[in-house]
């Protein structure tokens, strides 16, 4: 025989469930209508013209057309991303903000810990857009050949110049990273910037320099520089024929350029969700995928915790070198 619940549980049971049901309604019903309510912000975390802003471009019409609603690129450059990460982090979680990051995303929490925000705690990734090679180079008058040849030449009496685009970029902390397995001798010269490095690079005014496929590309197809490797584990597709620093003698060393949209930590999941989806489904166009190859980024399709993984890996690698190696900002 079925055991009755006392009348006064009975209401208990009804009020517990009620309240579940008003809590869980409100949410269900911000998925359902979204994202009728109102544009769509993608925030760009660096200034126009540089490959963040070049992939919130690629992407806004794109989400635009699948979506049915306004997506607006909404530019916030400033302390390598931190001004419009911060911006972000802020923001309603309601589905109606996200962020384009670059690399600086994982390396920022330790270089700048004054933050006003706490990555972890105050952001959740999105979705991984892709990853792409960063080349090692010289000036084509160059006495380096080869990778090799600046191998040998740092384990000398002499250290070795190289550029970068900034203390504290992943090129700075690839390379130092790179120096310490290899017992290198590196000497760093940050600039302010792509263009001033490749002006000095192209003019041999400093010995090496470390930056994008997309930034040193042009002056390795135009002669002016000679590429001596990339940074990523595989070659980079854009430039074949050139080899990766693990397979010249640093096994296992894989520094690559990264590129991921981001959201209030706070953002109900199925949003998280819904927008991963749609930025799957974007980057499996010819049109999106050939012009981020063109920015040198190869896609990478996965869930948002894969890409949370992801990021929270570049978060532990790359603060452990900062902390390890005293590196402070500009």
């Amino acid at each position: 025989m079925k055991r009755l619940l006392p009348l006064p549980n009975l209401w208990r049971s009804a009020l517990v469930a009620a309240g579940v049901l008003a809590a869980v309604l409100p949410v269900a019903a911000q998925a359902q209508a979204w994202p009728g309510k109102q544009p769509i912000k993608l925030v760009a975390v660096f200034p126009p013209g540089g490959s963040v802003d070049q992939v919130a471009r690629i992407l806004a019409p794109v989400l635009q057309k699948s979506l049915g609603q306004s997506v607006v690129v909404d530019n916030k450059g400033g302390a390598s991303g931190a001004i419009g990460t911060g911006a972000v982090a802020a923001a309603p979680a309601d589905g109606y903000t996200f962020g384009v990051v670059f690399d600086t995303h994982g390396v920022n929490p330790a270089l700048q810990p004054s933050l006003a925000y706490d990555t972890k705690r105050d952001l959740t990734t999105v979705s991984l857009i892709g990853t792409g090679a960063m080349v090692i180079a010289t000036v084509a008058s160059s006495p380096y050949k080869s990778f090799g040849d600046l191998v040998a030449a740092a384990r000398g009496s002499t250290p070795v110049s190289y550029g970068s685009i900034g203390n504290g970029s992943l090129g700075h902390l690839a390379l130092t990273l790179m120096a310490r397995d290899g017992k290198l001798q590196l000497t760093h010269v940050p600039y302010r910037g792509g263009g001033p490095l490749m002006n000095d690079a192209v003019a041999g005014h400093v010995p090496v320099a470390v930056g994008s496929v997309f930034l040193a590309k042009p002056h390795i197809d135009s002669g002016r520089l000679r590429a001596l490797a990339v940074t990523t584990s595989a070659r980079s597709p854009q430039l074949p024929g050139v080899p990766t620093v693990a397979e010249s003698g640093f096994a296992g060393f894989d520094a690559p350029a990264w590129w991921a949209v981001i959201a209030p930590a706070k953002t109900p999941p199925e949003l998280v969700q819904r927008m991963n989806t749609e930025l799957n489904k974007a980057m499996q166009t010819p049109d999106v995928a050939a012009k981020l190859a063109q920015q040198g980024i190869s896609v990478h399709l996965g869930t948002p915790a894969q890409a949370q993984a992801f990021v929270d890996r570049q978060l532990e690698i790359w603060g452990k070198v900062v902390r390890e190696n005293g590196i402070t900002p500009d």
